[in-house]
Order: structure tokens, then sequence, then C-alpha cells
């Protein structure tokens, strides 16, 4: 039975601003693809089913708190949740221009047509690599590795703890150094290829300046990109998926 209801669903809010807005930017969950109900309500579920977990340290200092402080609370709150998810975004994004820039090497750099997840224009290689390692990602459970992190985060930063700006801005910072390494060690045999392949054409195209060597090598590039891609593309996604958790955890 609960007996205080009001300070019951203040603890419930405040702990519905962290997830909130995480599930906000995080991916799969914040696609347009995704109802807005429905994430208010997948929100709504883990807030409830989190509760009863934290319960002492947030109840304590909702219900103790003035108007003014509470406020605040829930401004902090609200960009904690914001940085967990924007930290799997970037590692999102980041697979996206993995796959801008296997395009270009490859030489496949055909008109955008309409984006699976987003409502913007995206390539249909590029809509491929990014919809199959978002789908990897949810087969081996990054939403659970996500959700957890945002529990343990009420030891690291506690209720009314104000994060610095300049902690976030590190901290999202080295998201992005990370991110770019992995990246682009999964791009790295399509960037070489391109090297080589780009090479051989212009030294081709210097030894007989008649022909129009690239128009002839460009069906050529695709064709031995696609089938490199065949090759690479499951070290690629299992990589991306293993790098997932020591990004997001700090390991």
């Amino acid at each position: 039975m609960i007996t205080d209801p009001q300070g019951s669903v203040l603890a419930l809010f405040l702990l519905f601003c962290r997830i909130g807005a995480c599930m906000m930017v995080l991916p799969g969950f914040s696609s347009a693809r995704v109802a807005m109900t429905i994430r208010l309500f997948v929100s709504v579920a883990l807030s409830l089913a989190m509760l009863p977990l934290m319960w002492e340290p947030i109840y304590s200092r909702a219900t103790n708190a003035t108007p003014g402080v509470y406020v605040v609370l829930i401004v902090s709150e609200s960009l904690i949740g914001l940085m967990f998810g924007m930290i799997a975004r970037l590692y999102i994004m980041g697979l996206q221009f993995t796959g801008s820039v296997i395009g270009s090497m490859i030489g496949l750099t055909a008109p955008g047509s309409v984006d699976v997840l987003e409502d913007t224009s995206e390539t249909t290689l590029n809509n491929l690599i990014t919809f199959t390692g978002l789908m990897v990602l949810f087969m081996m459970d990054f939403h659970q590795i996500v959700f957890k992190a945002l529990m343990d985060s009420y030891d690291t930063i506690p209720l009314g703890t104000l994060v610095g700006s300049n902690k976030m801005l590190i901290t999202l910072t080295d998201t992005l150094t990370r991110t770019f390494s992995i990246m682009l060690r999964l791009a790295s045999p399509f960037i070489i290829f391109g090297i080589m392949f780009n090479f051989a054409a212009g030294l081709l195209n210097k030894l007989s300046p008649q022909i129009p060597v690239f128009f002839i090598a460009t069906p050529f590039s695709v064709l031995a990109g696609i089938f490199l891609l065949y090759l690479a593309i499951a070290a690629m996604l299992r990589q991306f998926a293993d790098g997932f958790g020591p990004i997001f955890l700090g390991g």
C-alpha cells in the first residue's frame, strides 16, 4: 500500500527524467520509425520497474526538496540521461560514418534514398551497414547494458549531483576518440583498397591517356568493393558489437 502518493510520484518523475532523457536519444528507440507514444510508455515502464530498487536515495531526496531545488534536480537528471544516451548514439553515428567511407572508397556513391532509421536521405549501402549493425547490437542486448549502467550511475552520480559541463564534454570527447579509432579500423581494408585501386587506375591512365580509364575502372571498383564487403562484413559487425561495451562502460 502506498502511504505517500505525492512523494512516490515525485520520486518516480525524477527517475523518469534520467531514463526518459536517455531513451530520447538512444539508438533504435529514438528512431523516427518508433512512435513517440511507444517511447513514452517504455520509459514509464522502465521507471516503474526501477523505482523499487532506487527507492531509498530517490524518495528521501525528492520529498525533502523545495520547489526550486526540485526544478534543478529535473534539469540535472535530464542532462545525465542525455549524456548516457549520446554515448550510444555517437557510437552508431560512427558506424554511419564508416558506411559513408566504404561507399566512397569503392565508388558506390549513388544518390541517397530514404533512411531506414531516420527521416533523412541516405545511400543504400549506408542503410544496410547501419541497420545491420544496430540489429546486431539489439541481438547482443546492448539495451540491457545501457539500462544497467543507468541504475549503476546512481552510485557514481547520486541524485542531486550537478555534473560539470567540462566533465560531460570530456566524456563525449573520449567517446568520439575511441569510436573514431574503432571505425577507422573497420574501414581500413576499404581505404587501402580505394587508394591502391585509384593509384593503379591513375598509372594506367598515364600509360594510355586516350582511353577514359576512370569510366572503365568504376564498374570494376564497385564489383571488387562489394566482393570485399561480402568477405569482411561479418568480422566488421563482430568487432563493432564487441567494441560497444568497453566504450559505453568506459573500460
